[in-house]
């Protein structure tokens, strides 16, 4: 019967689904979450700490943990990291010279027990600029195709017009509800 109330819960919306937004210093992180929020870009500074915010998609709730980027910050994201369903990653497309420290990162956070059950999302922001890498290019990068412990997807979006993130929440949603 408890079995039955949950899934009954989480079709019509009741339950709050966690997730973490990282990425390295200046990927757009913050500028994705409140493009999820209001739908428009709005001024951000370097998060020090975390922003958290409640995004509804068609009664589905999610609690975004928005997480600082800096390196100084990130040794504390697995702090995070309990009871996360969805990790969203942002990626600069346009910061090549980074992404080595960025696969190392994902990596290193999806061996946390913690972690073991999350799904991953990762966004291919400033697709707007020149010289942006494809989400292709940046799944090759990342060594996307070895992770087999975790449903992954990627998705190219640009945090300043909101193109692509309303696929991927989308993409969130049926996760939740799969599960």
């Amino acid at each position: 019967m408890g079995l039955l109330f949950a899934k009954l819960m989480t079709v019509f919306g009741d339950k709050e689904h966690k997730v973490i937004l990282v990425g390295l210093d200046n990927a757009g992180k913050t500028t994705i979450l409140y493009q999820f929020l209001t739908k428009e870009a709005v001024h951000t500074s370097p998060t020090i700490g975390s922003n958290v915010e409640e995004i509804a998609v068609r009664k589905t709730r999610f609690l975004v943990w928005d997480i600082g980027g800096q390196e100084s910050l990130r040794a504390s994201w697995n702090s995070y990291y309990c009871n996360t369903e969805i990790v969203i990653l942002v990626v600069d497309s346009t910061d090549r010279e980074r992404l080595t420290l960025t696969k190392d990162e994902l990596h290193r956070m999806l061996a946390h027990e913690d972690l073991r059950n999350a799904a991953v999302l990762v966004l291919a922001n400033k697709q707007d600029m020149k010289d942006s890498m494809t989400a292709a290019e940046i799944s090759q990068c990342l060594t996307l195709s070895s992770i087999t412990g975790h449903s992954w997807h990627v998705q190219a979006c640009c945090a300043l017009t909101g193109e692509g993130l309303p696929a991927s929440l989308d993409w969130m949603r049926s996760r939740v509800l799969a599960s």
